[in-house]
């Protein structure tokens, strides 16, 4: 997600508009950061708050895509394109965090 975001400033007007741009492209590191920092904490527990933060980072990026879409700096198609990888990648963390709560593993530090 932050290559296509990324990909969009570099070929759009996003990159003249620095707060929105620099918004949408922490929001959209967050997700990534935080499931890494999730995975690196060797916890269930923490995992799955980390899984959290960045399922909250997913609906983050959706709201200023949908700015950037308002503000023209985006074609309707590209914005439903990410707006659809958003909304399936917020179900797959959703989905992984029930995994994880179901789990009887819970993690490498507990072993």
């Amino acid at each position: 997600m932050c290559n296509k975001i990324f990909e969009i400033r570099k070929r759009t007007q996003l990159k003249s508009d620095y707060r929105l741009y620099d918004q949408i492209n922490a929001s959209s590191g967050s997700i990534m950061d935080n499931i890494a920092e999730g995975f690196e904490r060797n916890g269930n527990k923490e995992f799955i708050q980390f899984l959290s933060i960045a399922k909250a980072s997913c609906g983050e990026t959706r709201s200023q895509l949908y700015r950037i879409s308002d503000r023209k700096y985006i074609e309707d198609t590209d914005f439903e394109m990410l707006l659809n990888e958003l909304k399936s990648l917020s179900m797959r963390i959703g989905g992984f965090i029930s995994y994880l709560q179901k789990s009887d593993f819970k993690g490498s530090k507990f072993k």
